[in-house]
């Protein structure tokens, strides 16, 4: 996108500085020209490039069911989150977040009180946490290492502290946590 806004603004400065050193080049065109082209048909062209690419990058970032992606349950509370692993009822339930590094993994995120919103903003967007539903997002660690995620909804006086630690971990490793181990 944002390489996207930079081509629009040089083409829009460039014609500036032209019509700018060179007036008489400008005047050969009438200000219909100018708006239409300048104002219309160059942004219609570059934004409607934008909206195709943010269509196709966009969709690769939703949760579609996959068996073969492990799934995480966070449910926020006041003023904590807890998470639990619904295929691996052994692992308990926690207020660290454990992922396998390297692969996708769905989180199903609900609450149990008001509307929160779960985010680690070094892995994936953020999503609500609605009371009675369940949302899904999907986040990807490239490699092993501890994130920190946050609450993004204003949910009360405790907001500030509704914090979480995510940690990645090497697939033998994150195995050895769902099986009830310790990291």
């Amino acid at each position: 996108m944002l390489a996207g806004a930079t081509v629009l603004a040089l083409l829009v400065f460039v014609l500036l500085a032209v019509v700018y050193r060179r007036p008489d080049l400008g005047a050969r065109f009438e200000p219909y020209h100018w708006i239409v082209g300048g104002g219309l048909i160059m942004p219609v062209v570059v934004l409607t490039a934008l909206v195709i690419y943010a269509l196709f990058t966009g969709e690769r970032l939703l949760a579609h069911p996959d068996p073969d992606v492990p799934r995480v349950s966070a449910r926020g509370e006041m003023w904590v989150w807890r998470f639990s692993y619904p295929d691996h009822p052994e692992a308990g339930e926690t207020d660290v977040l454990h992922i396998p590094a390297g692969q996708p993994v769905d989180v199903l995120v609900t609450s149990t009180d008001v509307i929160h919103s779960f985010w680690v903003p070094r892995l994936a967007g953020k999503i609500d946490a609605i009371p009675g539903h369940e949302n899904v997002v999907r986040i990807h660690a490239d490699r092993p290492g501890t994130y920190r995620g946050v609450c993004a909804e204003f949910c009360g006086i405790g907001h500030t502290e509704m914090i979480f630690t995510l940690m990645a971990h090497d697939p033998e490793e994150y195995q050895a946590i769902l099986s009830g181990g310790t990291p």
